[in-house]
């Protein structure tokens, strides 16, 4: 037996105390984020000019990262690492870092998500606050549970972070031991998380799906079909995304000088091509996706200036604009699969994330808890198709390809 459940074993009461307040800790910090991001977005949709200075902020933001960041600047990596081999403490200064640099990045118009912000947020301050309770070995159960109620808070999905914060470990089969050691801690911390964001009075968006769909076989082919190439989407993305951060690493040696010439690239595109919509989260891009028919270049777009911006090294995290691009692709469906606009916008939405992020279950999961029981079975059939076809690549590079994997090497 290992050390965490032993000592969850023999101290049953204290651990489940200590993840409702890492659920808490990490749901008050993501509801602090929703806010924040809701009056970037909203800012900057009243004042475009805000736009010209996303040079200046990216280097203002590389140039604290590069000063004072330290192994904070490498994000969720850095989680990930520190859970498969424990070595230093995830630094405090990572909750704020990435927070300030979450916020800029979204009020001077970078394309960004979220979830890459709570999840961080979440995990520093889970170790933080662990750091007064337990013992250091039990590191790494904190560490998931961090994980898992940054993501539950922030996407009101609990079941799905319960499930992320385990599944997201590694590429393929985590282990019983992983989800033996974790499992617990996962699922208090995500759903005090979500709770704690809903006490607190904030609430999440809501994705018109419609009628639910059928369940007929013919369904489920459609929806692998479909699965296959959300697949190839998310790969291209990853590839993009991981591209353009080496490419950017060898042009610029000093760290603050990416984000600017990042952030001017940025700008030029968003402004000479009036693609306001792609700035920013994206949500109303996402909501209109379910309602209506979009084309195939609204989520390449997305997909380009999102990978763009996070690989001249902006902060926030790529889920949420996963969910704009799996979304869009989805709808655009439409006219060659027979089924509707908002169930295919739902497929799209879950399996791009589930295979970028290589996490089928949590995709699975999370489907069902937002979009309803029929539509959360078909889109998780596109998440297991997805992911398998989304070949080794994924937007975590600190993911560990387990022994027993079952993933193909497309």
């Amino acid at each position: 037996m290992s050390r965490v459940r032993e000592a969850t074993a023999k101290k049953p009461l204290t651990w489940i105390l200590l993840s409702a307040g890492i659920g808490i800790v990490a749901g008050a910090a993501s509801a602090l984020l929703i806010v924040l991001l809701n009056w970037a977005n909203a800012a900057r949709e009243h004042h475009r000019w805000l736009l010209a200075l996303l040079p200046l902020s990216g280097f203002a933001v590389g140039w604290v990262y590069w000063r004072y960041g330290g192994r904070a600047a490498d994000g969720n990596n850095l989680l990930l690492e520190e859970i498969h081999d424990p070595q230093e403490t995830v630094p405090l200064r990572m909750a704020p870092l990435v927070l300030l640099g979450t916020v800029l990045t979204h009020l001077f118009g970078g394309s960004a998500g979220r979830e890459g912000t709570a999840v961080q947020m979440g995990a520093s301050l889970a170790e933080w606050l662990a750091e007064l309770f337990t013992e250091h070995q039990m590191r790494r159960a904190v560490l998931m549970a961090g994980i898992a109620g940054g993501f539950g808070g922030v996407f009101g999905t609990p079941w799905a972070g319960a499930v992320f914060g385990i599944e997201v470990l590694a590429v393929g089969w985590v282990g019983w031991s992983s989800v033996l050691e974790g499992i617990g801690p996962c699922l208090v911390a995500s759903f005090a998380g979500d709770l704690t964001v809903r006490l607190i009075g904030v609430h999440h968006t809501q994705y018109p799906v419609g009628a639910q769909p059928s369940l007929q076989p013919m369904n489920w082919v459609w929806a692998a079909l479909a699965g296959v190439v959300f697949g190839l989407i998310a790969r291209v993305f990853s590839t993009l995304e991981h591209g353009l951060t080496a490419w950017f690493k060898r042009m610029f040696a000093y760290p603050p000088l990416r984000p600017l010439a990042g952030g001017v690239l940025v700008a030029l595109l968003i402004w000479s091509l009036h693609a306001w919509q792609f700035a920013g989260l994206g949500v109303p891009g996402i909501v209109a996706s379910f309602a209506t028919q979009q084309s195939w270049s609204v989520w390449a777009a997305k997909l380009g200036l999102t990978a763009l911006t996070l690989g001249a090294g902006f902060k926030g995290g790529e889920v949420t604009p996963l969910f704009f691009i799996g979304a869009a692709a989805g709808s655009a469906m439409a006219p060659v699969i027979p089924l509707s606009t908002g169930v295919l916008a739902a497929m799209g939405f879950a399996a791009v994330f589930a295979a970028a992020a290589n996490t089928p279950i949590a995709g699975l999961i999370m489907a069902m808890e937002l979009f309803g029981p029929h539509t959360g079975l078909l889109a998780g059939a596109a998440c297991v198709v997805a992911y398998l076809c989304s070949g080794p690549v994924g937007i975590y590079s600190s993911q560990q390809p387990m022994e027993m994997r079952w993933k193909p090497r497309l």
